[in-house]
């Protein structure tokens, strides 16, 4: 198994909105943890990071607030991953946001690519039976996955390549997304590939 990290740099855009919702929030904690205390804004502290989070993955994820730019990065370095890079190697793609993986698939749609699709609300008995064809269909390369969803349970021998599109709190969660492919049954080597942000 090989972790590697694909340093990813925003454009202007992506970057601006970026430091926007960072000021924003910045300001309402700073306001609130004044008046309430830092122990009583740790919930307002998580939803600042996680929608900073959501930015760096692309910024249509933060709705109004993004002011309609839709450029990004992560979504561009994995198509062009996907595209030029991957060959006939059968892929991951995890993300923690549906919103996300909702983009991947308009992306992969567009280039006409095809794929499978799993997220938290993807009944069992359809689980199984998209692991069964991603499992054995050669046409079926791109797999993509909520890590929630694919966290536990999944044996996906037939990848080879893992994308991790945002870092999770909790490692241990990013290693069982990896462990999907990386398990008994497995007879190459396993690539892991987290994209993050610079900055």
């Amino acid at each position: 198994k090989t972790e590697i990290i694909m340093w990813c740099e925003m454009g202007d855009e992506q970057r601006q909105v970026y430091n926007q919702v960072k000021a924003l929030y910045k300001e309402k904690l700073m306001n609130r943890i004044q008046e309430e205390g830092l122990a009583a804004s740790a919930i307002y502290i998580l939803e600042g990071l996680t929608r900073l989070r959501q930015v760096c993955n692309a910024p249509q994820l933060i709705g109004e607030q993004s002011g309609g730019i839709t450029s990004s990065v992560k979504l561009d370095e994995l198509m062009r991953e996907i595209v030029d890079n991957t060959g006939t190697h059968k892929v991951l793609v995890f993300s923690q946001f549906t919103g996300m993986l909702q983009l991947i698939s308009q992306a992969m749609d567009t280039a006409g690519i095809p794929f499978l699709y799993l997220d938290g609300s993807t009944k069992a008995e359809t689980r199984q039976e998209l692991v069964k064809q991603f499992q054995q269909d050669d046409s079926q390369r791109v797999f993509l996955i909520s890590l929630k969803a694919g966290g536990v349970g999944l044996t996906l021998t037939a990848a080879d390549y893992v994308y991790l599109l945002d870092p999770w709190w909790n490692p241990a969660v990013e290693a069982q997304a990896i462990d999907r492919a990386h398990r008994i049954g497995q007879t190459r080597n396993v690539i892991a590939t987290r994209l993050v942000a610079r900055g």
